[in-house]
């Protein structure tokens, strides 16, 4: 592979990228001595190595302040013109979550409606919802 195929494989991704998870790397469980490794730090290096290539963005950042639900992670669409609902997950699987996390940013990124399909998204994305955040500006027509 050329100096040239990579930056066109980057150039690529960076094109692609219309979702980002910001994923909590201060998360432990309360049992887990100050000085342990936090689970969250995993999850996130996790996260991130399933990202590769897959036009999805991770973000690690300190406490989403979901301490009792971690491990936690916060995804949204970051296309401005394409407005999207924000979703909350926590109780997830440092171990195992990573990858749902991923497909489940795809399904954000590929919506119409700015809504993650419900029957079609990976299990623990199902079982962790913790909430989920309406666009700026939305408003709901109600008759």
């Amino acid at each position: 592979m050329t100096l040239a195929d990579t930056t066109k494989d980057q150039d690529e991704t960076a094109r692609a990228a219309s979702a980002v998870i910001y994923v909590c790397t201060t998360c432990r469980r309360p049992d887990d001595p100050a000085d342990h490794p936090r689970p969250g730090a995993a999850f996130a290096a996790a996260t991130m190595r399933a990202a590769e290539k897959s036009g999805i963005e991770v973000q690690p950042v300190r406490c989403l302040s979901n301490c009792k639900r971690g491990c936690t992670a916060v995804m949204r669409r970051t296309d401005p013109s394409a407005p999207a609902w924000t979703y909350v997950f926590g109780n997830l699987d440092p171990a195992a979550d990573a990858q749902a996390l991923i497909d489940g940013a795809k399904l954000l990124a590929a919506s119409a409606d700015g809504l993650m399909p419900w029957r079609s998204r990976p299990e623990p994305l199902k079982r962790g919802l913790i909430a989920r955040i309406p666009p700026f500006g939305f408003s709901e027509q109600t008759e």
